[in-house]
């Protein structure tokens, strides 16, 4: 009888499987179709300025994946609202410093740089004579988003420096917010 070969443990680095990574890079190197995605969110207004925002899914590949998840936003009470949850601006530079954590993680990661702390402190200052239409030559949201990125791992300076620059290229959120999106509204009065 032949021995059994069992199947090799995943490479691990700062809790990214390398081998599925990997994979998929080759899959959409291969297949670019396979690389694209459709993020898709519904938000209803609860009362007062509270909203709930749900997730149903995503599209990967021309599939659906199916995922749950609800998203509640407020505002403080001095802006009119209960203060029972975060409100759109931190939620915007929460998404922000998220998605760049995720791409800070995964840089150092295929590095073989295995990371120890990592931390993004992000801050903006929005005129709220733009929002509330007081003065129509102050612009209603952030000029400038400015953050600190405080990381220590088993890398150089010039490693983690490498690894910023690819954050910086690479980030959906960071290209969002540092180019201007185009959007495309549509009004259905019911």
């Amino acid at each position: 009888m032949g021995a059994s070969t069992k199947p090799a443990d995943p490479t691990i680095v700062n809790g990214i499987n390398l081998d599925d990574l990997f994979a998929l890079i080759d899959d959409v190197k291969r297949e670019p179709a396979k690389g694209k995605t459709n993020w898709h969110v519904i938000t209803t207004w609860q009362g007062q300025t509270r909203s709930r925002t749900e997730v149903e899914g995503y599209g990967l590949g021309g599939e659906q994946v199916s995922r749950r998840f609800s998203i509640d936003i407020d505002e403080p009470r001095e802006l009119g609202g209960s203060n029972n949850f975060a409100n759109p601006q931190e939620y915007l530079i929460a998404a922000l410093n998220a998605c760049m954590t995720v791409g800070y993680v995964a840089q150092c990661a295929v590095r073989g740089i295995t990371l120890e702390s990592l931390s993004i402190e992000t801050d903006g200052d929005i005129d709220l004579r733009g929002f509330l239409g007081v003065d129509p030559a102050v612009p209603p949201g952030y000029e400038t988003l400015s953050y600190t990125v405080r990381i220590k791992g088993r890398g150089t300076k010039e490693q983690f420096a490498e690894v910023h620059e690819a954050v910086m290229a690479t980030s959906p959120n960071f290209y969002n917010l540092s180019r201007a999106v185009a959007l495309e509204p549509v009004l259905i009065v019911e």
